[in-house]
């Protein structure tokens, strides 16, 4: 989720103005702030403020700033708002509906400590917390409040749950409790839940999880039931603060949580099942969030902050526009809001489930949202706002959604129609069905309110084109089937889904009512058909009339209306119904009688008063009577007998309307006489009202109640109503007596009906005899089959179904009891259906029966084609071909050419396929088969043939079909030229000859131009990209304004215009003139024909009209004549255009001076000078340098002489010039001349230094210095040399100390370029830099020189600098072995920087202990970086081990690098470590003699040594197999110095070191403390570990966590199988073994009285008795285990252990006197 600000709601002040509560309508249509001045503001949706109140205090007299708010919240329905302070009291405020409203106090609870904080979760129901703990309910309801648990800690926090049904407090001792109102079958528990480990401020309640932060800046995500699933830890973010204040989404799917300047967004993660950090919104200057308010539809978040602002957030997911009309903002993964971009209104669709909501569609007519989820289906209708999910699994998006109904959504998907009433969450009903059309679907969902029936939901649906099914969706049960005989293509129920109106593909309309299953044709032809909406009246159209049907009861009785047109729609509004009819052009309403209509809908409501009143307003006529006639029935059904007398009285019918006049006054009398029991049952009675008589008899326990039964058994004998006498005698329990009245009555089927449903009478075989004949005799065989299979006789059973054609009920019977009847049954099904003309229901029974012919046959005869060929493709080929012809043809009629081929082919029927495709013209098709049947020659010839014959016919285009499918599309192309269709033949060339089309244009262009049709010959040069041609083809046909026209529209920018000049030409005159004005081409022509060279007629148009063009055109004749070479001519021509410059420009360029000084003098004077700068231009070239001279001075043009002189290379001569005519270039000509001669190399080198000359000559030192210095000529150094030491010469001799200071130090460093060291010192020397001079000879290295010169000039400077130059070139050019008698030190340190450490150390050594140390520490340092620590010990071993406290951390990193490295734990090792021993046994040795004895570092030192003594013996003892418990308890021993040793690799090789001894309880203790260090290590903490093994020992518990595994994994999982089969081993103790102190044996400290016993020097156990004492103090040994040791090395004469008694001697102060102790 992303936070996007949108707007400031309310600006920040300068101080605190805490924003301490903010709420949210339920609606979303209010916002409410409660400011630090108490005032609650209201904003409306879009943030706009629309009203504000403030609050009240508990008690007036102690003022407004008595108290704080600390709660608010919205009530469920928007429109109220409770209000918690701290002055023990909440306020209801009834706030209304609309803005500014009064707001007034409805509701107050007092309470007796602070509210701390409030929620309003359900209807009803504010929940707060108080300051002593408490959590209460208050009931707005009857104003009562209640605690709902209590604690004894303050309530900081307080939150529901996404439904609202449960709720959280967060308290401040860090409890979180949880209470439900329903638990909504979660099974979660209640009361205390968490103990978080700071007071929960910021607590929000998601929809996977709880989340609470406060004061130590780590949010916290906990389960269900309390356990932690995640934490995010910020406490190490410095520039976090405390978290104040959290908020859940609506939808429970992310959570913001407010600190300082910052809010913090977790994002729930369904894949993951984990919350995700989302970025972080950083706002500075925004200061603490104190308030956090989510909009209900989870688009917006309000943020309030302690200066009183409030910042409005946008927050989604993301966001799309769909179709430019909707804006789908996902706000969450389950949540998404559609806005409609028109009108504003929006829709939130959200997964209860909380499932990820895919894309989310809108679509019928922009009306209906659909979405995916991953087992959900969501869908909804905007305008209504009713929104549905259902279970749905993942089909791939293949399913069809159909909008037709505005109640419920039709999906079909993969044959089966599911329906989804929208604002349910349940699928309504869901069938099998291949039809997809929703007309072939009607469904119908409460449309009508019907008398007595509260929920109606029907459907109607194709189970195949002929058999329409009736669904009750409510009870979810069939309502019937109907079977018609023809294919049905539309379908629609009425409103209250009892009849149902539909039309076959005949055109007919069918009326069904569903109840009785009853069907009725009510139209032979029907185009148009509909129900009027809101009531059961029919309109359709039967081809020119229009029919109504206002009583669809009585559907023999129509109006009708003659039409003009077709019915294209049906209206009903405002009380009046409308049909629409389109006549043409025009549309025509015709208007339904409402009042028809009113009645039908009267009824249907059961309102019988209303129809009456209605029918008493109508004429009597034939729909008027119809409608009586029904009223009357519907009346005596209802018992309505007042309005039944009625009816029959306006039907006419006396009799009737008599008899009930009567009866109603009876039932009046009766009414009035209350209790009056005797005079009902006689009205009854006189009535034959026998049923209603004994139920008043049975009511009012009337004695004479049998007599009554039998008087009225009697009486329906008499009557002979044998059947209500059965009924009657069934509902007394007389089952025989029944069954024979019903046989009696000639009702066999209610008599078996009976007889099934009991069980006694099933058993009575006489009974079942009786009412199986009767059932045969009336052929109701199928009855008698359900009862002969009732009474177990299937043989019987199946008998009577098979002549019953119940052959349904006989196939199922044969199954279970006769499998091989099955497919003879089958078959017969199928004649029997046959015989009905229900082919296509015949089919599948044919094929179950495996009769394939029959099966075809039917399916032929049903025109079921395509079933047809499915069977005929399993049949074989000479049984298929004859029907495949049949079908065929048949697809042949359709235009189905395709299909046809295939099926011809099949039945091997190729030439019928190509008669076929010839007859229809489909010669390519034809073709395609004629191929393979068929040679190429004759095929092409039949086309050709064909084709010409056609030519003859004048059918061209079939023709050219035919020439074009045997590929002879030159045939066509001639056919169409001959015949002159140009455009044909073009065509063909365009498609098979491209390259050829524009020379075909081109040929037919001037055919076309040569029988004089210029029209089409343009048409076709311009095709041919040619209208030159065009034009050329009109101007030669004189046709001027055509040829314009074409080459305006197709030719240049210029073309047209050149075509009107071409016409204004051929004009000539004042017409050319008009014409030209005309285009306003005048100008151009005249500049066009001067161009091309006509003057002539330039000259005449411009005479005739423009005057001012003339000069132009002389001077553009003059141009023309000059290029002719007619220079006379064009003299007189420039001079007539007032050009004389030019002519005198034309005399010079042609070198006739004297006519051009004649021009110029005469004409242009101010040209004379150019006509003599002519002459001496050419003069030059002829090299007459003098003549040229002469007239460029004539000419007053000197600049123009030096400047010709210069590109001579004749600079004397220019620079005499310049001297002479214009001496303030000369400085410039100088430098120009000497680039010039800079630039020409050698020669140039002369020049300079002859110039350079001429300036020392003449005085100019400077000018000279500078040429001198300019000479550049690295291939002749000599001279390069002698001219700078020439320049430097003349600078020290005649230029000023600063002049000559600069040259030196421009000469200086080139000689030293070219290695003229002591030529350039001397210069240095002459101006007394001694420094500089001294560094050119450094650059030399003409070191004997700079030391003279050092030494002479400036000792006191210079001779020290001098030294410290050449020691650091000696460094530099690494002669060390020079540098070692100068400076012995810094050799060294070069030895050291080029790593060549033996000749350092070799000269160190030369120098004293300390140099030589110093240099064995650097080389140590080296070797340990490099990973060589074993020959860094060896440089301490062979040089000693100085006390010197810069060399401790070696010492150290040596001890760490062997203690931590692999491959020592054996007798191998022992070298090593006895190396180590001995340079730490000489360092303590020396530190004792050092300042830094008995510090920390020495008992350092000494623990090491005391170590290292442990392994090397340990080593030693490993080479000798009768030490192999010394071995083990040396390992055992090193655990205690775990604290220097890696702690994992010390207790497996005590481990194994144990094991290997068979110490078992030891190994199995140190190798399982091992795996726990192993696992801590992998866990990166040591928290886990459990101490208990180790308490009372001298083993530490607090060890540092090694880095990384010092055991390999394979060895790891080695320990891991013996510790866990070990675990199993119930003898094994799991104890560390004691000795004779109670204490572990290995420990050094008495566990009760903490004694100390030293350690044995061989073993590390402590000495307890029997000791040997060494004359060094604190060195004692265990006389068993020394006497062992000494004896091993007796016999096994080991140079490792004979070494460790030497190393003993040294470090005890001796051995003991006796070599053996026995005692």
């Amino acid at each position: 989720m992303q936070l996007r600000h949108v707007r400031t709601l309310l600006a920040p002040q300068d101080g605190t103005a805490r924003v301490t509560c903010m709420a949210w309508s339920a609606s979303s249509a209010r916002f409410a702030v409660c400011t630090a001045d108490r005032v609650v503001l209201l904003y409306d949706e879009q943030g706009e403020r629309r009203d504000k109140f403030s609050t009240k205090p508990a008690d007036a007299k102690y003022g407004r700033k008595s108290y704080v708010v600390k709660g608010m919240a919205f009530s469920p329905d928007s429109t109220k708002i409770a209000i918690g302070q701290t002055d023990n009291i909440v306020y209801v405020y009834r706030i209304g509906e609309e803005w500014g409203d009064k707001k007034v106090i409805c509701n107050k609870f007092i309470q007796t400590s602070a509210v701390t904080c409030l929620s309003w979760p359900a209807e009803n129901i504010v929940v707060f917390g108080l300051a002593e703990g408490k959590v209460r309910l208050a009931n707005t309801k009857n104003n009562k409040s209640s605690t709902i648990y209590g604690t004894d800690s303050y309530v900081v926090s307080l939150t529901s749950n996404v439904s609202g049904k449960g709720i959280l407090s967060g308290h401040a001792d860090g409890t979180i409790v949880r209470f439900f109102f329903d638990d909504e079958g979660s099974g979660e528990s209640q009361g205390k839940l968490v103990m978080h480990p700071c007071p929960p401020y910021a607590l929000a309640w998601a929809s996977n999880s709880i989340v609470a932060a406060g004061c130590d800046k780590k949010i916290v995500a906990y389960g269900r039931e309390g356990n932690v699933i995640q934490t995010f830890d910020y406490s190490r973010d410095s520039s976090e603060k405390e978290f104040t204040t959290a908020a859940a989404s609506p939808g429970g799917q992310s959570v913001v949580i407010g600190s300082y300047d910052r809010l913090r967004v977790l994002n729930w993660s369904p894949r993951r099942s984990a919350w995700e950090e989302g970025k972080p919104k950083e706002i500075a200057h925004l200061y603490t969030i104190t308030a956090l308010a989510w909009k209900r539809d989870g688009s917006r978040i309000c943020v309030g902050t302690l200066c009183g602002g409030v910042e409005q957030f946008d927050c989604c997911l993301r966001r799309s526009i769909y179709k430019n009309k909707f804006e789908i903002t996902y706000v969450g993964p389950s949540q998404v809001i559609v806005k409609n971009l028109s009108t504003g209104a929006r829709v939130v669709l959200k997964s209860q489930y909380g499932y990820e909501i895919d894309e989310v569609k809108i679509l019928g007519k922009d009306r209906y949202l659909v979405a995916h989820t991953s087992d959900t289906l969501l869908l909804g209708d905007i305008s209504s706002n009713k929104l549905s999910e259902v279970a749905w699994q993942g089909s791939g998006g293949n399913e069809k959604f159909f909008f037709d109904n505005e109640n419920v959504c039709m999906i079909f998907n993969a044959g089966e129609l599911t329906l989804v009433e929208y604002g349910s969450n349940d699928i309504l009903g869901s069938v099998r069905t291949e039809f997809m059309n929703p007309h072939l679907v009607s469904v119908r969902i409460n449309e009508r309110r019907q008398r007595g029936v509260e929920n109606n939901k029907r459907l109607a649906y194709l189970i195949d084109i002929k058999t329409i099914a009736t669904v009750d969706l409510v009870g979810g049960y069939s309502a019937g089937t109907i079977s018609h005989d023809g294919k049905i293509d539309w379908l629609e129920l009425n409103e209250t889904g009892h009849k149902l109106l539909f039309r076959d593909k005949k055109m007919r309309l069918q009326l069904c009512d569903i109840e009785s299953s009853t069907k009725t044709t009510i139209l032979n032809y029907c185009s148009y058909v509909q129900w009027v909406p809101g009531s059961d009246v029919v309109v359709a159209q039967n081809r020119n009339s229009l029919c109504i049907w206002y009583n669809i009861d009585a559907p023999e009785r129509v109006t009708m209306f003659p039409l003009k047109g077709d019915i294209v729609d049906l209206e009903r509004n405002d009380g009046k119904t409308e049909v629409i009819v389109s006549e043409g052009v025009n549309t025509v309403s015709y208007t339904l009688d409402e009042g028809l209509i009113e009645f039908g809908t009267a009824v249907d409501d059961g309102d019988y008063h209303r129809a009456t009143a209605f029918l008493e307003t109508l004429e009597m006529s034939t729909e008027t009577e119809a409608m009586w006639k029904t009223l009357s029935r519907l009346a005596l059904e209802a018992r309505q007998l007042h309005i039944a007398e009625r009816c029959f009285a306006a039907l006419g019918n006396m009799a009737k309307a008599r008899f009930l006049h009567e009866t109603n006054t009876i039932a009046d009398q009766a009414a009035q006489e209350h209790n009056a029991t005797e005079e009902a049952m006689d009205m009854y009675q006189e009535l034959h009202m026998w049923d209603e008589c004994i139920v008043v008899a049975e009511a009012k326990g009337h004695p004479m109640l049998d007599k009554l039964r039998r008087g009225y058994y009697q009486w329906l004998l008499d009557t002979q109503q044998e059947e209500k006498a059965g009924e009657v005698q069934e509902g007394q329990g007389e089952y025989l007596a029944a069954i024979s009245l019903y046989l009696r009555a000639g009702l066999p089927a209610k008599a078996a009906r009976l007889a099934m449903s009991r069980d006694e009478l099933l058993s009575n075989s006489d009974v079942i005899n009786r009412v199986s004949t009767a059932l045969i005799r009336g052929e109701l065989y199928e009855q008698a089959g359900d009862l002969f299979e009732k009474v177990g006789n299937p043989q019987k059973a199946l008998e009577c179904y098979c002549k019953g054609s119940a052959f349904l009920k006989a196939v199922e019977l044969a199954r279970l009891a006769f499998p091989a009847e099955v497919v003879k049954l089958e078959e017969a099904w199928g004649d029997h259906l046959v015989q009905q003309k229900q082919l296509d229901a015949a089919i599948n029974h044919y094929i179950e029966a495996r009769c394939s012919i029959k099966a075809i046959e039917a399916a032929l005869g049903a025109r079921q084609w395509k079933k047809a060929i499915y069977i005929l493709d399993l049949q074989e080929k000479q049984t298929a071909a004859k029907y495949y012809l049949k079908i065929a043809q048949h697809y042949a009629a359709l235009q189905e050419y395709q299909v046809a081929e295939e099926l011809y082919i099949k039945g091997d029927q190729t030439k019928d396929a190509i008669d076929m495709y010839t007859q229809a013209g489909l010669w390519e098709q034809a073709h395609k088969l004629a191929i393979k049947c068929m040679s190429q020659e004759d095929v092409s010839v039949l086309y050709i043939t064909q084709a010409q014959e056609m030519e003859k016919q004048g059918k061209y285009k079939e023709a050219e079909r035919l020439y074009i499918t045997v590929n002879e599309p030159d045939l066509a192309i001639t056919m169409y030229k001959k015949c002159k269709m140009y455009d044909e033949m073009v065509c063909l060339v365009a498609k098979y000859h491209k390259d050829l089309l524009s020379d075909t244009h081109l040929h037919l262009g001037k055919e076309l131009e040569a029988e004089g049709r210029l029209q089409e010959a343009e048409y076709h040069y311009l095709e041919a990209k040619d209208w030159k041609a065009t034009v050329n083809m009109y101007r030669v046909n004189d046709m001027w304004e055509e040829a314009y026209r074409v080459a305006k529209a197709h030719g240049g920018a210029n073309s047209y215009k050149h075509v009107a000049y071409m016409w204004a030409k051929s004009l000539g005159g004042e017409a050319a003139v008009k014409l030209l004005s005309k285009f306003g081409l005048l100008e151009m022509a005249i500049d066009h024909a001067a161009d091309s060279g006509v003057f002539e007629f330039a000259f005449e148009l411009a005479r005739l009209s423009m005057k001012q063009k003339m000069p132009e055109i002389h001077l553009k004749h003059a141009m023309f004549l000059e290029d002719e070479g007619k220079f006379e001519e064009a003299e007189a021509e420039f001079i007539k255009a007032g050009k004389p410059k030019e002519a005198v420009l034309m005399l010079v360029h042609n070198q006739n001076w004297d006519a051009a000084q004649r021009v110029a003098e005469a004409h242009d004077p101010d040209s004379v000078a150019d006509v003599l700068v002519g002459q001496a231009r050419f003069a030059f070239e002829q090299r007459e340098f003098q003549k040229a001279e002469a007239f460029l001075l004539r000419a007053q043009r000197p600049e123009l002489a030096i400047k010709y002189y210069k590109e001579a290379g004749m600079w004397s001569e220019a620079l005499r010039i310049c001297k002479e005519y214009v001496p303030s270039r000369l400085e410039e000509l100088q430098e120009e001349c000497s680039r010039e001669a800079a630039k020409k190399g050698s020669r140039g080198t002369e020049g300079l230094l002859e110039q350079a000359r001429e300036w020392e000559q003449a005085g100019e030192y400077a000018r000279a210095v500078d040429c001198y210095l300019k000479v550049r000529d690295p291939s002749n150094s000599v001279v390069m040399e002698k001219c700078l030491l020439k320049a430097a010469e003349l600078a020290i001799k005649f230029l000023s100390q600063s002049q000559s200071m600069e040259v030196t130090r421009t000469v200086a460093p080139q000689l030293v370029a070219m290695k003229k060291y002591s030529a350039a010192a001397e210069l240095y020397l002459n101006l007394d830099l001694i420094q500089e001079a001294i560094d050119v000879f450094i650059e030399g290295e003409e070191w004997s020189k700079a030391k003279r010169i050092a030494k002479e000039l400036d000792p006191s400077r210079s001779e020290e600098y001098v030294d410290q130059r050449y020691k650091e070139y000696l460094k530099n050019q690494g002669k060390v072995d020079s540098l070692v008698g100068i400076d012995v030190v810094a050799a060294l340190d070069m030895y050291a920087e080029k790593e060549q450490w033996e000749k350092c150390l070799e000269v160190a050594a030369k120098q004293n202990y300390k140099v030589l140390h110093k240099y064995v520490a650097l080389y140590a340092t080296h070797l340990i970086r490099e990973g060589s620590w074993d020959k860094a010990l060896s440089l301490y071993v062979h040089h000693g081990a100085p006390a010197n406290p810069q060399n401790f951390n070696i010492y150290k990193r040596l001890f760490v690098e062997m203690v931590n490295a692999s491959g020592m734990n054996c007798a191998e090792a022992y070298s090593s470590w006895a190396d180590l021993r001995d340079v730490l046994f000489h360092l303590c040795e020396n530190l004792v003699k050092s300042s830094e004895a008995n510090t920390p570092a020495h008992e350092e030192f000494e623990t090491m040594l005391l170590i290292s003594h442990y392994y090397a013996t340990r080593s030693a003892a490993q080479g000798v197999k009768q030490l192999d418990t010394v071995a083990a308890q040396l390992s055992i021993s090193l655990l205690r110095h775990t604290e220097l040793l890696p702690a994992d690799k010390a207790f497996y090789e005590a481990g194994i070191a144990a094991k290997a001894v068979s110490w078992e309880s030891m190994a199995f203790i140190f190798l399982n403390r091992f795996l726990d260090l192993s696992d801590a290590i992998e866990e990166g903490n040591l928290d886990s570990l459990d101490h208990s093994d180790f308490q009372s020992t001298d083993i530490p518990f607090e060890v540092p966590l090694p880095a990384q595994q010092h055991v390999p994994e394979e060895k790891r999982e080695e320990v891991r199988d013996w510790v866990l089969t070990m675990s199993m081993d119930q003898r094994l103790e799991q104890v560390l073994p004691q000795d004779e102190r109670d204490t572990y044996e290995a420990s050094l400290v008495a566990a009760n009285t903490g004694v100390r016993s030293l350690p044995c020097v061989l073993t590390g156990y402590p000495v307890l008795r029997n000791k040997i004492e060494f004359k060094r103090p604190g060195r004692e040994a265990n006389k068993d285990t020394w006497n062992k040791f000494l004896m091993a090395v007796k016999t096994s004469h080991s140079p490792a252990c004979q070494d460790v008694l030497k190393f003993l001697s040294q470090w005890c102060g001796g051995l003991p006197s006796t070599s053996f102790s026995f005692q």
